[in-house]
């Protein structure tokens, strides 16, 4: 993750700016007197489910006309995976 270090008043001036920055992925360090005041995150992680991977994909493909690739050694780690999944049997609870 990036981090940036901007003073209070770059902060004060820009606010809008910073949270589109946060939401792009980056961390900001607000700092008074070369000391952090605040740091400005993203609340939470930014999590996609695999149907926005494969949405997101195919608008890459049809923008650019390049087809995204899968790496060779994460599809390989994905297929393990899948063929030694085991059935999930929770505890039962009292």
């Amino acid at each position: 993750m990036a981090v940036i270090h901007i003073s209070e008043a770059e902060a004060s001036r820009d606010l809008p700016g910073l949270l589109a920055r946060v939401r792009a992925g980056m961390e900001i360090v607000i700092e008074s007197d070369a000391h952090p005041a605040a740091v400005l995150r993203a609340a939470e992680p930014l999590r996609r489910s695999i149907s926005e991977c494969i949405a997101l994909a195919k608008k890459h493909e049809e923008e650019t006309g390049e087809a995204p690739v899968l790496d060779p050694d994460f599809a390989a780690d994905v297929e393990e995976i899948i063929r030694n999944r085991k059935p999930w049997n929770p505890p039962a609870w009292d």
